[in-house]
C-alpha cells in the first residue's frame, strides 16, 4: 500500500495521474488538426465533368387569327413545324483511377450526353469516352487520351473497414464551383435507398448538386465511396448525403473495364421478406434468412433442388440476415461458380451446391420471373374470410389468368377478415398452404387443425400475383 504522506510516493502518484490524463487527452483528440495536406495531395486526381445532351422540345402551338389580321404575320416567325432541339448542359464530378486516362463518375452525370468533357484540376480539357455504365449503381467509367499530360490517379480503399463516426472528406464540383473540399464522419453504412444492390455509405459531409460522382476520402486518402446522392427538401445540403460503397464500386468498374458492362451473378428466385408471423408459421425461432416465393424454371436456384417455401440462410458461407442482403452477394459472386447454399425446409438444413447463371443474360432473355411448372392440382377453401374456386376456362377468362395451371382463384373477400387485413384480392390465386401444397378440400382444414394444435397464431398460404408469387400470414382468430 503506498503511503501519501511520503514525498516520493505523492510524486509518483502525481506523475501517474499526469500520465494517464495525458493519453486521455490525446485519444480523446480524434479530429485532425486540418484537412489541408490531405486535400492539397488529393485535389490534383478530382474533376470536372461538362456535358452536352441534345433535348428534343415539341413546338408550341400558336394562336390562330383571321387572314389579313396584323397579329397574323407576327406569329408566323415563332411558329417552326416539327420538334425542335436543344442543347442543354450539365456539370459533375469524377476521379482518376488510373494514369493511363480511366475515370470514374456517375451514371446520371453522363447519361444519354452527347458530348463529354473533363477538366482537370489545372483546367486542362479533354473530350471523353464512355467505356462502360451500369444505371443499377449508377456508376459510369470513362476515358480520355491524357497525351503528355501527367495524370494523378487515386486508389480505392477498403468500405467495409469503416465505421460510424469515421472522418471522410469529399472534393467535387457543388453548383460548377470547382476544386470544392467538404469533410465530415460517416453517419451511417449499408444505407439501401431503392435498388437490390445498393449499398450506400451516409455521410454529413456537405454534398450538394454538382458533387455526383466525385470521390468520398479516407483519413489515409483511400476512396471509400463515389459521392451520388442527397437527401433534401430545399436542393441544398441539410447533412445526408450518400456515397457508392468503394467496394461496390470496384467490383463494377472492374467488370466495366474488363468486358464494357457488367456480369452479375444470377440464381433464378423470386424472394421476400420473412416477417415474425411468417417466421412463427414456418417454426422458425427468429425471423431470418431470404424466402424463396418462387423458382425460376431451367434457372440454377431450380437445378440445384431449390423449391418453394425454402428459406435461403446462408450464400456461399456468407450468413443471409435479411432479404435485402441476398441480391448483393449473388450478384458479387463470379458468373459460372458454383457455390454451396444453405436452405431451411421443414425445420432442417439443407446444402445444395448451385452453379450461378449471369443476371444480365437471364435479363435479355426474359427469364426473370418465369416460374417452374408442376403437376400439381390446388384447391380452394373460405374459412379464413375468402371463398375461391379452382380453376377453370371460365375463371381464368374472367380473371386474366395467363399461364397458370395450378391453384385456386379467390373470388371473394370478407370484409374485417384475416384475408383482407393481409391484402389477398379477388383474382389472386393460392397456390399451397404452409409446406403443403393444396390437392384436397381437407389441406387447409388438416393444416388449420395442425396450427391450432402447435398453438400457432397464423397460417402460410402462397398466393400468385401480378409480378410473382408471395406469402401471405393469414391470422387465425
Amino acid at each position: 500500500m503506498l503511503n501519501f504522506k511520503n514525498n516520493n510516493n505523492y510524486a509518483l502518484i502525481t506523475s501517474l495521474l499526469f500520465l494517464l490524463f495525458s493519453i486521455n487527452i490525446t485519444n480523446a483528440k480524434s479530429a485532425p488538426e486540418t484537412f489541408a495536406n490531405l486535400a492539397e495531395k488529393l485535389s490534383p486526381s478530382v474533376v470536372n465533368i461538362s456535358t452536352t445532351t441534345v433535348v428534343k422540345q415539341k413546338s408550341r402551338e400558336m394562336p390562330s387569327f383571321p387572314p389579313g389580321s396584323p397579329f397574323e404575320d407576327f406569329f408566323k416567325q415563332f411558329d417552326k413545324p416539327g420538334n425542335k432541339k436543344r442543347r442543354a448542359q450539365s456539370l459533375g464530378s469524377g476521379f482518376i483511377i488510373d494514369e493511363s486516362g480511366y475515370i470514374i463518375t456517375n451514371n446520371h452525370v453522363i447519361d444519354n450526353a452527347e458530348k463529354i468533357m473533363v477538366i482537370l484540376f489545372d483546367d486542362t480539357s479533354f473530350e471523353a469516352t464512355v467505356v462502360g455504365k451500369d444505371p443499377k449503381t449508377d456508376v459510369a467509367l470513362l476515358k480520355i487520351d491524357p497525351k503528355k499530360t501527367n495524370l494523378k490517379a487515386v486508389k480505392f480503399g477498403d468500405s467495409n473497414k469503416l465505421r460510424v463516426g469515421d472522418w471522410v472528406m469529399a472534393i467535387g464540383n457543388p453548383f460548377g464551383f470547382g476544386g470544392t473540399v467538404t469533410a465530415g464522419i460517416v453517419s451511417a453504412r449499408g444505407r439501401n435507398l431503392s435498388g437490390s444492390y445498393d449499398d450506400y455509405i451516409q455521410t454529413d459531409a456537405s454534398i450538394n448538386r454538382g458533387n455526383s460522382g466525385g470521390p468520398l476520402f479516407d483519413m489515409k486518402g483511400n476512396v471509400v465511396g463515389i459521392n451520388t446522392a442527397i437527401f433534401s427538401q430545399s436542393g441544398g445540403s441539410v447533412g445526408i448525403g450518400f456515397a457508392v460503397s468503394s467496394n461496390l464500386a470496384k467490383q463494377v468498374t472492374d467488370q466495366l473495364k474488363q468486358y464494357g458492362r457488367t456480369k452479375r451473378g444470377w440464381l433464378g428466385v423470386l424472394i421476400q421478406e420473412i416477417t415474425e408471423e411468417i417466421a412463427e408459421t414456418l417454426g422458425m425461432k427468429t425471423a431470418r434468412g431470404a424466402l424463396v416465393s418462387s423458382a425460376t424454371q431451367g434457372g440454377p436456384a431450380e437445378k440445384a433442388g431449390v423449391k418453394t417455401g425454402d428459406v435461403i440462410i446462408k450464400f456461399n458461407d456468407i450468413e443471409i440476415k435479411n432479404m435485402k442482403e441476398l441480391p448483393k452477394v449473388v450478384a458479387g459472386t463470379s458468373v459460372g461458380k458454383s457455390v454451396p447454399l444453405v436452405i431451411l425446409r421443414d425445420g432442417k438444413e439443407l446444402t445444395l451446391n448451385v452453379t450461378l447463371g449471369e443476371l444480365e443474360l437471364a435479363e435479355k432473355e426474359n427469364l426473370i420471373g418465369q416460374t417452374s411448372k408442376k403437376n400439381v392440382k390446388v384447391k380452394e377453401y373460405d374459412k379464413l374470410g375468402f371463398t375461391a374456386e379452382e380453376l377453370s376456362e371460365e375463371n381464368k377468362s374472367k380473371y386474366k389468368l395467363k399461364n397458370i395451371d395450378i391453384g385456386v382463384v379467390i373470388t371473394s373477400i370478407k370484409n374485417d377478415s384475416s384475408a383482407q387485413q393481409a391484402g389477398l384480392n379477388v383474382g389472386m390465386v393460392i397456390m399451397r398452404v404452409g409446406q403443403i401444397e393444396v390437392n384436397s378440400l381437407d389441406i387447409i382444414d388438416n393444416e388449420i387443425k395442425n396450427a391450432v394444435k402447435q398453438k400457432r397464431k397464423a397460417l402460410l398460404l402462397l398466393v400468385k400475383v401480378e409480378n410473382g408469387t408471395r406469402f401471405v400470414a393469414l391470422e387465425l382468430k
